[in-house]
């Protein structure tokens, strides 16, 4: 890999530790985190499931807000502040450059998942600690502090990069503002892909049956990525799941960062 790509991913990783926005959402999603103790005090019986639950849906919930609200500004801020004309006249091809601010975005969003994952360990071990009685009961789906919890967060990582490289993508053409609605347009979309591919069910046209079609190949399917369900209760989740999951949400990112690369490459700044 060119060093030029790990030094631009390294200022866009600097860039982010520096951003307040940044630390306001960690700080949130670790007290949403917390929180969760307490809602689980409130269901008898269910303490560590909701705990689990809430703990997974909160890291996923903050991780979108990060890739999207700091994903959205990467390229529009040095198109903004100009200073894309100061990097562009370095040994720096553009796509290099592209490359290289998804890579220190992803970096971000790892090193922040890893420490919402770790509030969420904390809370359970503290549970386990404090309510053995409970923890006991607990395991006879899963252990209370359950490794197979790392599944679900794989698959939120993996989710969150299908989500940074739309983001980027949009960031090289459009404003922060219509970037963020259109990522947060297809994240939501993409949830409900599937029905798309059984929309010839519902509707007479066939024209209209083949555009689904073609949306449903066309759109992230980001439904697979949510297996905190299975994950919570204990279902097994196969490796082989993980991996297929992981290899198409790495494909689909890939092929959205080439698009990103193509528009930067054909824009013109003069």
């Amino acid at each position: 890999m060119p060093r030029v790509i790990l030094l631009v991913a390294y200022h866009v990783f600097k860039e982010s530790v520096r951003d307040k926005v940044l630390y306001n959402l960690v700080l949130f999603a670790t007290l949403m985190i917390s929180a969760s103790y307490l809602v689980g005090q409130l269901t008898a019986g269910q303490d560590i499931k909701i705990i689990k639950d809430l703990g997974l849906a909160a890291s996923a919930v903050f991780g979108l807000f990060i890739a999207v609200f700091i994903g959205v500004g990467l390229v529009w801020k040095e198109v903004d502040r100009r200073s894309v004309y100061n990097v562009l006249v370095k040994p720096l091809r553009r796509h290099h450059f592209i490359v290289g601010k998804f890579i220190g975005l992803a970096l971000t969003l790892l090193v922040n998942l890893a420490v919402m994952a770790t509030a969420v360990y904390l809370v359970l071990a503290v549970m386990a600690w404090t309510q053995p009685a409970l923890a006991n009961a607990a395991m006879v789906d899963a252990p209370v502090v359950d490794p197979n919890l790392l599944k679900a967060f794989l698959l939120i990582y993996v989710q969150l990069l299908v989500v940074t490289a739309l983001a980027l993508f949009f960031s090289t053409f459009s404003s922060p503002m219509l970037s963020a609605a259109l990522t947060f347009g297809l994240y939501v979309v993409g949830h409900f892909n599937a029905d798309l591919a059984h929309f010839e069910n519902v509707v007479k046209s066939r024209a209209a049956a083949q555009l689904a079609r073609a949306l449903y190949y066309l759109l992230p399917n980001l439904a697979p990525f949510d297996i905190k369900t299975a994950v919570v209760h204990g279902q097994a989740v196969p490796a082989g799941y993980l991996l297929l999951t992981s290899g198409y949400g790495l494909l689909y990112a890939a092929a959205v960062l080439g698009l990103a690369m193509l528009v930067f490459a054909r824009r013109d700044f003069k």
